[in-house]
């Protein structure tokens, strides 16, 4: 049982093994704003050894997705964050990522990929510029900070948990709330993956242009130097009169599948490439050597990975889809879209040759084979508008009659 400042307590379940005992594989830390999330019956998971809230028992998945496009949203992550600090940081980095990272200034982020040396994909996250010689790396779960500190061996650098948290304030009204929150105000420049350092209600805070929503949006970055009940409450006051409410992964699934965000070890894990995971625009042959280099010249640059949708069922996970009856690849990530009324997934397919307009059959989580069609990532906003601030027009709730 774990309690919360306000002191609140909410019961973790321990996962339960096929032989029937229960255990905790990994220690487990809440988030420090976890209390603003308890009132709405939420289930955790373990996200990056923190618990991570993935739906909530009294309040709908679909009513908290609307509230994410048509309001705003506050989403308490799991995301991990790696400094790497000293004069060789920017070296190292570039030894790591198939990106160039002397080309993100400080104030700015970057979208960075790494590959194995047979370039399987590790881990995908945003990198942060703080200073000239000091980055952050915010990655999703798993165990990358392993793979930065190994690789730190010859350079002058230091790699170690920066031991701060992550939340997001995501949708058209977001920036509104920011606005309202920051003791400074808005920043004079706070462009789509930038970055600034503020305060909420005097608490020093690192703010970035970015999210998983491809909403307008930011995140916001605190230690455990903070008063973090400050830093929530003055968010959720400035948000009162937007409609914000606090969101679970549910809610921001749909969003990201339809925007094409890929998770990882989900989306792709160490046998998928940047290109046939549509990343191959990510992958910098023109600068120096990067791990998986080599490997990356010579594989097959075709691309396998592309959006699905289902006109009335949600595809379920696997080897669910077929061409003909057989077997034509996997069904990685899926959600039922209440903007598009239809499902959506994310796919990997056999036949590189298969792709946009391609018709394939699909196991539905209700039992049911349907038909399917094979779509292009992002399904709409292709030009990346929304989460620019260049597009604001709210979408309506479509008519289910």
């Amino acid at each position: 049982m774990i309690h919360s400042k306000n002191n609140t307590e909410f019961v973790v379940k321990p996962v339960t093994t096929s032989g029937g005992a229960s255990e905790f594989r990994q220690s487990m830390t809440p988030h420090p704003l976890v209390h603003q999330e308890l009132p709405h019956d939420p289930e955790f998971g373990v996200y990056n050894r923190r618990l991570r809230s993935l739906a909530y028992g009294n309040v709908g998945t679909e009513e908290l997705y609307w509230r994410l496009r048509r309001q705003v949203g506050l989403a308490h992550t799991g995301e991990l964050a790696t400094e790497i600090r000293g004069p060789d940081a920017e070296a190292m980095l570039n030894r790591v990522f198939t990106r160039d990272v002397s080309r993100v200034r400080v104030g700015r982020c970057s979208y960075q990929i790494a590959c194995f040396a047979d370039g399987g994909m590790i881990m995908d996250g945003v990198l942060l510029r703080l200073a000239p010689d000091r980055f952050w790396y915010a990655q999703g779960d798993g165990e990358f900070p392993v793979w930065l500190r190994a690789h730190a061996e010859g350079f002058a650098v230091e790699v170690f948990d920066a031991n701060v948290w992550i939340s997001q304030v995501q949708g058209p009204r977001s920036m509104d709330v920011l606005a309202q929150a920051s003791d400074e105000g808005m920043p004079d420049l706070f462009r789509y993956f930038d970055l600034a350092q503020i305060h909420i209600g005097g608490q020093p805070v690192v703010i970035s242009r970015t999210g998983f929503t491809n909403e307008l949006g930011w995140e916001f970055y605190f230690g455990s130097d903070t008063d973090a009940d400050v830093i929530g409450e003055v968010i959720l006051k400035a948000g009162e009169r937007h409609g914000i409410h606090t969101i679970p992964a549910a809610a921001t699934n749909a969003r990201r599948i339809e925007a094409g965000l890929l998770f990882a070890g989900t989306d792709f894990d160490d046998s998928v490439t940047p290109f046939a995971a549509g990343l191959g625009a990510l992958v910098d042959f023109k600068k120096s050597g990067f791990i998986g280099m080599p490997a990356l010249a010579q594989a097959d640059k075709s691309r396998r990975t592309w959006g699905l949708r289902c006109a009335d069922g949600v595809a379920r996970h696997g080897d669910t889809l077929y061409l003909n009856g057989e077997s034509a690849g996997l069904v990685c990530s899926s959600a039922w879209s209440p903007y598009l009324q239809c499902g959506v997934a994310i796919a990997r397919l056999k036949d590189p040759t298969l792709g946009p307009g391609s018709e394939l059959r699909v196991e539905c989580v209700d039992g049911h084979t349907r038909a399917s069609e094979v779509c292009e990532l992002p399904m709409y906003d292709r030009a990346g508008d929304i989460p620019r601030g260049k597009c604001t027009e709210i979408p309506a709730i479509p008519d289910r009659e």
